[in-house]
């Protein structure tokens, strides 16, 4: 399973992109020497990290979701979207990408709604919709509770699958294998060290962990930081209610996990998130 991954092209990539009449101009396997960025794209720079991050997910698991390139007059292509796909691509060494040719830059309207109704298909895994999740928000522009009303899905739903991205590739790799579920992996969000995550995902995999016993696990670890940092509170201290429900609130809403602390009547919030993309996602949450 995992040798044929590193094609780069993903399992579910054919279902989600609709075949027959109704598919779209041209898709293909198209050489990554033969794609070049569109000049006008307005992002110049790219986090190294986050690049980094998916490149080891491209080469664990393959590219999940199409380029989206249109010809130029040489002959080759000029990138429409998935400049970062392109990018970790080249950086892994992969020969050829997964495409979708369309002759001309604007108009996405149609393939947006190609990829929203396969979306609705019930035969992709938790990755791939993800992945199209995070095409949707990145390449077409549109936010969680569009994406959300347009899938059938609830915002926090939406949030919540796309934070399946931020794990590491090793965790990819087992969730698209099938050796973890979507809940194993979601209970692995909740560990800041993500050796530590890939650890406790391999355990899952190899001892056939049930969801509750990966979310112990990490509850045993959180609570193990907690008595080792004098910043957090004791195990023994109370918190409020009202505080711990406005922090998954806060949590759902950001699809990242916020933490509140509160005393005295003085207080301090800490968002966390996984990259500088993913910075700009928490952003465009709050003025979206």
């Amino acid at each position: 399973m995992a040798s044929s991954r590193r094609s780069g092209l993903g399992r579910g990539l054919e279902a989600l992109i609709p075949q027959g009449e109704n598919a779209p101009k041209e898709f293909a396997m198209i050489p990554v020497g033969s794609i070049r960025p569109n000049p006008q794209q307005p992002r110049t720079t790219f986090d190294a990290e986050a690049l980094a991050a998916l490149a080891a997910s491209i080469r664990e698991v393959g590219i999940l979701q199409p380029l989206v390139v249109r010809p130029d007059e040489d002959g080759d292509y000029v990138l429409v979207a998935g400049e970062r796909r392109w990018r970790a691509a080249r950086d892994v060494g992969l020969e050829v990408v997964p495409a979708v040719i369309r002759e001309l830059e604007g108009d996405q309207s149609s393939l947006t709604q190609a990829l929203i109704e396969n979306l609705q298909r019930e035969d992709l895994g938790p990755l791939e919709e993800a992945a199209a999740f995070q095409q949707l928000l990145e390449d077409f522009g549109l936010t969680h509770q569009e994406i959300g009303d347009r899938v059938g899905k609830s915002r926090s739903a939406v949030s919540n699958a796309l934070r399946l991205l931020l794990l590491p590739a090793a965790i990819h790799g087992l969730l698209e294998r099938g050796e973890l579920s979507a809940g194993h992996a979601r209970a692995l969000l909740g560990l800041d060290d993500r050796s530590y995550a890939e650890h406790i995902g391999q355990r899952a995999a190899d001892e056939g962990w049930s969801v509750r016993q990966v979310e112990e696990a990490v509850r045993a670890r959180a609570q193990a930081g907690e008595q080792a940092n004098a910043d957090r509170p004791s195990l023994t201290e109370v918190r409020p209610v009202a505080i711990i429900e406005l922090e998954h609130r806060l949590s759902d809403r950001l699809g990242t996990p916020v933490t509140i602390k509160y005393k005295n009547n003085k207080g301090r919030v800490t968002i966390s998130f996984g990259s500088l993309e993913d910075l700009e996602r928490i952003y465009r949450t709050f003025y979206s």
